[in-house]
């Protein structure tokens, strides 16, 4: 009896995973259609089909949206750690079909929310599952490009998708014709994780092993970290709450704002695709100067730049303005959002960095909720333009908490190297 072949030894790195690497970004494109196939109309037809007044209840779909994926981020790094990424990412994709044809056949405002509940799981488990599997893949040395390319390709496909979406809404009305958009994104991303995808939990533990780390912590202890414990995770939780509160503005506000100032459609269609455009292109290039130059100086940065941007919508008028500031919120979400991602991998070992990442990831997306609560009721309140000014402030301030809070966990004098762990004025491990 012949004896059994040997087994290829996996591989870490950009280059030794290049197929299945291109395969995950264009995956995450598809995931990110999702979303975007909402991005200009759902606002809209709040208004113009079900005759919503209120801001805060025309929200509601964000509320849900937000909520639902934030709680399943933190149950999908459980289960990829678990039982492995695959399973997690097809899952995901068998929540989304349902979506768009509940958008489209929705008699009352309640069908939308419900969609937006099953997106939101949905998103948790696919886009949780992809950057997770990219990070698996390259391994320490190139986790800023990975991630970067992975959330260009996502909030790329946001912007086209949002953009494609207004200009057919425009000429054949808010339903059904944006969704079928949707209908298409959702069949090819099940079909392409079934029949082409691979499973690459065996890539993080064949790191933990080389690695010798610690084994795996609690939930709890890892929860306790990422949220209040370790300096660095918690500064990068909060940042990325309040990142996702503007985007959640950005997305459910904003072109109700554009709407109220006279803007057509497709000048609206065009505002709210320049931002998730210039945000994902960027990330293309931050991603990578982030293992460069370090993590620090671009999250800072970054969330000021963000603030500065939503103020000058706030306080500013017409299209031209208002595009400009589109692009700058855009640049400065580009500077933070794979800069985020990267500190959480890069103080997180390899056993319990999917449950870190789902931690951090929760935080992050109840920005979603957290901003359409806080904006619809200022907007109510006190007008829309308030609101947004409101949300600008508080972004900037959350950039001072990071400044103070954050420790560099990437030093531009290892040359890029890889990672170091963050250590307390005891010489403890700051966890």
């Amino acid at each position: 009896m012949a004896p059994p072949a040997p087994t290829r030894p996996l591989r870490l790195g950009l280059r030794a995973n290049a197929g299945q690497f291109a395969l995950l970004v264009g995956i995450n494109g598809l995931v990110g259609g999702m979303v975007g196939q909402e991005r200009t109309i759902l606002p809209l037809l709040g208004k113009e089909s079900f005759g919503l007044s209120g801001v805060t209840v025309a929200l509601t779909f964000l509320i849900a949206f937000g909520v639902t994926k934030a709680a399943t981020n933190l149950l999908a790094g459980q289960l990829a750690d678990r039982y492995g990424r695959k399973p997690v990412l097809v899952g995901g994709w068998l929540l989304a079909l349902p979506v768009p044809l509940l958008i489209i056949w929705a008699p009352s405002w309640g069908w939308i929310v419900a969609a937006n509940v099953l997106l939101g799981v949905s998103q948790g488990l696919t886009w949780s599952t992809t950057v997770l599997m990219k990070i698996d893949l390259v391994g320490s040395h190139r986790r800023g490009l990975a991630l970067g390319l992975n959330e260009a390709a996502g909030y790329g496909a946001v912007a086209l998708t949002a953009l494609a979406t207004g200009l057919i809404a425009a000429s054949h009305g808010l339903r059904p014709a944006p969704f079928f958009l949707g209908i298409a994104f959702a069949g090819l991303g099940l079909g392409a994780s079934v029949l082409l995808v691979r499973e690459t939990r065996g890539h993080a533990q064949a790191e933990q092993r080389d690695r010798g780390l610690e084994p795996r912590p609690s939930w709890a202890t890892v929860f306790q970290r990422t949220t209040l414990r370790h300096r660095s995770l918690s500064a990068a939780s909060q940042a990325g709450l309040v990142n996702n509160l503007n985007d959640g503005v950005a997305w459910g506000l904003l072109p109700l704002y554009y709407a109220a100032a006279g803007l057509a459609l497709p000048e609206i269609a065009v505002l709210s695709a320049a931002y998730p455009a210039v945000w994902g292109i960027g990330q293309m290039g931050t991603g990578a100067l982030s293992d460069r130059i370090g993590r620090k100086r671009l999250i800072v940065g970054g969330m000021v730049v963000q603030g500065l941007a939503l103020m000058a919508i706030g306080l500013g008028s017409g299209f031209g303005t208002w595009l400009v500031a589109a692009m700058v919120l855009g640049i400065g979400t580009a500077m933070v959002y794979p800069t985020l991602l990267a500190v959480i991998v890069d103080v997180a070992e390899p056993a319990w960095r999917g449950a870190a990442l789902g931690v951090y990831r929760l935080w992050r997306d109840l920005g979603f909720a957290v901003g359409a609560i806080l904006a619809g009721l200022a907007a109510d309140r006190y007008g829309m333009p308030v609101a947004i000014v409101a949300v600008g402030a508080l972004t900037m301030a959350s950039g001072l908490v990071a400044a103070q809070r954050l420790a560099e966990t990437h030093p531009p004098a290892r040359g890029g190297g890889g990672p170091v762990r963050v250590f307390g004025r005891r010489g403890r491990l700051d966890r």
